[in-house]
């Protein structure tokens, strides 16, 4: 497929979790004029009327019925647009979905009922700013992510202070859902480049060193194994300047099993010269470019 730059416009609408629609309920129920809560996820609060049985949203009157259908679910979230309330989905070939994972946290993303970050020991937001961690001071330093998503990873990175972070997506589906989401405005800041493409194409156009430092975090093997080959490790190498880190998240996918995708991860990175240790508290192995 063709690579090009995407330009990323975040699309501000009210969007609604569960949480917001008790906050909702509560301020019904007990007659109040007014409530305080939020319609961007708990990035921020605002002071939404209600009016008798029904919250007034922009131009939107949502009544109590349709709000108590709402409170039960705990995972969807919905934007509320000109035709209603609509779930944060995309239904193609997949089924895309924003994911709620709880109040004052960054949602997920889920393909096929797949999560796309780690939920249940820390939030997805949390799980970004492990990963970025292990790559160190990043002041003034170019930074590779390959694989976006809803940028959580190349947003932490631009705030750690990377001068320029690239950013990798191939699914534009991926995409439309990132510029619904609130917490990944920041993709449209002047220091992300955002690529539309396949990463394992795009790559052989970049120059030799030309990053400081690699953020590879793909969806799990059996899903994208390419993104595990030693070729696409030689090209990461490639690419990445002498003595420059890269972390690559692994996860644990099979372990129940006894599989250990990691010790295979480890022994290609080696091979395409990295050295390599594993972190157990991220699950991710950092490489060294020798």
């Amino acid at each position: 497929m063709t690579s090009r730059e995407y330009r990323f416009v975040p699309k501000v609408v009210p969007l609604l979790t569960s949480d917001a629609v008790r906050d909702l309920l509560a301020a019904i129920s007990s007659g109040r004029t007014s409530v305080r809560t939020s319609l961007d996820l708990w990035l921020s609060e605002v002071e939404v009327r209600i009016s008798g049985d029904a919250a007034v949203i922009g131009e939107a009157v949502v009544g109590r019925r349709e709000l108590e259908e709402l409170a039960e679910d705990e995972r969807t979230i919905h934007a509320i647009t000109r035709d209603g309330l609509v779930p944060v989905e995309v239904r193609s070939d997949r089924y895309y979905k924003l994911v709620n994972v709880g109040r004052g946290h960054a949602p997920t993303l889920e393909i096929d009922g797949i999560h796309m970050h780690r939920v249940s020991d820390v939030k997805p937001e949390q799980d970004a700013a492990m990963k970025v961690s292990l790559l160190g001071r990043l002041r003034g330093k170019r930074v590779l992510d390959t694989c976006t998503g809803l940028g959580y990873t190349a947003i932490e990175a631009l705030r750690r202070g990377a001068s320029e972070v690239v950013t990798v997506e191939v699914d534009a589906n991926v995409l439309s859902l990132a510029e619904l989401n609130p917490w990944s405005r920041q993709l449209s800041s002047d220091g992300v480049r955002v690529m539309h493409g396949d990463v394992t194409e795009l790559i052989r156009g970049m120059g030799d060193g030309s990053f400081d430092a690699i953020v590879h975090d793909p969806p799990r093997f059996s899903l994208a194994g390419e993104l595990y080959s030693l070729e696409f490790y030689r090209e990461l190498s490639r690419v990445l300047r002498r003595g420059g880190l890269m972390v690559h998240y692994v996860g644990r996918p099979g372990h129940l099993s006894g599989k250990r995708v990691h010790v295979g991860v480890m022994r290609r990175m080696r091979e395409a010269g990295f050295s390599v240790r594993w972190v157990d508290r991220v699950e991710a192995v950092v490489g060294v470019k020798l």
